[in-house]
């Protein structure tokens, strides 16, 4: 995939904060975004980390970074920032803007797991966290790491075996149909 990282003719700062609709600029790197995120021994760069990147226009680092698509949008970060910057907002948008940009995730497996979330998103309004698992499984070929957390995970009621959908599924299937048809124009 040819990666696409030219300039816009804006900072990356101001285009990331216009997207996101959350004042990056007002981080003032406390890092306690990157302490609350249960994914952040996983990253390769942290939420903390990214944000100053963000500052410092890094546009190519940030959207070729393995840390934009681990984050799995819990919003911990988000609800941790003394400031009130949308992190998990944030994130989303560096996703969006690396496909737009087409830049390539840096893991195949981010890739098979950020579309089996969005299939799941699609169908049911919501995560359905069971489905988006097995679908994930099958994509990436990773049938057997961390097969041990399932039946815990059930145990303890953090996993559904059936979906439960979404009052606006139907309004979710709208916004996956619109941006359908912006692709096509």
């Amino acid at each position: 995939m040819e990666n696409r990282l030219e300039s816009t003719g804006t900072s990356f700062l101001d285009e990331v904060q216009r997207r996101s609709g959350t004042p990056i600029s007002a981080c003032f790197q406390c890092h306690k975004c990157s302490t609350g995120c249960p994914i952040g021994p996983e990253m390769d760069v942290l939420s903390s980390q990214i944000m100053r990147l963000i500052h410092l226009g890094e546009e190519k680092e940030v959207l070729e970074s393995q840390g934009i698509w681990m984050c799995a949008s819990c919003e911990a970060c988000s609800t941790r920032c003394p400031m009130g910057i949308d992190i998990a907002g944030v994130m989303d948008t560096l996703r969006m803007m690396a496909v737009e940009r087409k830049v390539a995730p840096p893991d195949a497996r981010a890739k098979h797991f950020a579309h089996s979330f969005l299939q799941s998103v699609r169908h049911h309004g919501r995560v359905y966290e069971m489905g988006m698992l097995v679908a994930y499984k099958f994509r990436s070929r990773d049938f057997f790491t961390d097969m041990d957390k399932g039946p815990k995970m059930l145990m303890k009621k953090k996993l559904a075996f059936l979906p439960i959908r979404s009052g606006a599924a139907s309004e979710v299937k709208e916004v996956f149909k619109r941006v359908e048809e912006e692709k096509e124009q």
